[in-house]
C-alpha cells in the first residue's frame, strides 16, 4: 500500500481523481500546479461544517461563543495536530529548498495541507466529501469540554494566548467613569505590547475590562489567521 493509500484510509475518503489529492499535497516550492487555491476551497467547507455541528452541539451557547469555539478548532496548531494524526508529512510533495529547510515539520504548511486536501474532496465528490472529512478527522474534537474552555473569562484566555506566543502580559486601565451614581458606566482599556489596544464600557470596571479582553482576543486571533492564509 503506497502513501496515498494509507493517507485516503486515515481520512476516511477514496478520491475518484488521484491527481487532485497530489496537487493538495503540492507546497508551491515544488510546482506551478500547487495548492493554496484547493486550501482556499478547503477553508470555507471547513469552518461551515464545524459552525453547523458546534451549533447543533451547543443549542444555548451564543453566536459569539460559537465563534470563540470554532476559531478554536479550526486554527493553525489544530489543524497542524490533525496532520499529525494522519501522517500528512509523509505525502508532502516540496520543493528542494523547502525540503532542505524541512518544511514538512512546519505548522503551517501541515494545516494548510489538510485545507487544500477538504478542498480538493470538494471538487472531487462534492460538499459531502469534504464533510466527510471534516466528520471524520475534526468534529471529534468536539466536546463538552471545548465548551467549557471557550467559555471561560476572556481576561484568562487572553493571558494564556499571550503567553503561549511568548509575549508580555495584557495591561488594563479605568480611563473613564461617566454617569449618576445609581446608573455608573466605566470604560477600561486593554492594551498588548503598548502597540494594540482595545476599549469597551460597561457598568463595573470587572465588566468592562473583560469585554476589553474579548475585543483583544478577537482581534490577535483575526491577525494570526491571516498571517497564517498569507504565509
Amino acid at each position: 500500500m503506497n502513501m496515498l493509500d494509507r493517507l485516503q484510509d486515515r481520512i476516511a475518503y477514496r478520491f475518484q481523481d488521484l491527481a487532485l489529492l497530489r496537487q493538495a499535497l503540492t507546497h508551491r516550492s515544488a510546482a506551478a500546479l500547487h495548492n493554496e487555491r484547493l486550501e482556499f476551497l478547503g477553508d470555507a467547507a471547513l469552518n461551515f461544517v464545524v459552525a453547523a455541528r458546534l451549533y447543533e452541539r451547543f443549542p444555548k451557547v451564543s453566536e459569539g461563543d460559537l465563534s470563540r469555539m470554532r476559531a478554536r478548532l479550526v486554527r493553525e496548531e489544530t489543524l497542524a495536530q490533525v496532520a499529525e494524526s494522519i501522517s500528512v508529512a509523509d505525502a508532502l510533495i516540496l520543493g528542494a529548498g523547502e525540503l532542505r529547510s524541512g518544511g514538512a515539520r512546519r505548522v503551517s504548511i501541515r494545516a494548510d495541507a489538510v485545507e487544500a486536501i477538504l478542498g480538493a474532496a470538494y471538487l472531487d465528490g462534492g460538499f459531502a466529501a469534504a464533510e466527510t472529512i471534516v466528520d471524520h478527522l475534526i468534529v471529534p474534537l468536539i466536546t463538552d469540554a471545548l465548551g467549557a474552555e471557550e467559555l471561560r473569562d476572556p481576561k484568562t484566555r487572553l493571558q494564556e494566548l499571550l503567553q503561549g506566543k511568548g509575549r508580555a502580559l495584557p495591561f488594563y486601565e479605568l480611563i473613564e467613569e461617566k454617569g449618576q451614581a445609581h446608573e455608573r458606566r466605566f470604560v477600561a482599556r486593554c492594551s498588548v505590547d503598548g502597540t494594540a489596544s482595545t476599549e469597551a464600557e460597561d457598568s463595573s470596571r470587572r465588566k468592562a475590562e473583560q469585554q476589553a479582553a474579548q475585543l483583544m482576543l478577537d482581534q490577535l486571533q483575526g491577525l494570526l489567521s491571516t498571517q497564517r492564509h498569507v504565509g
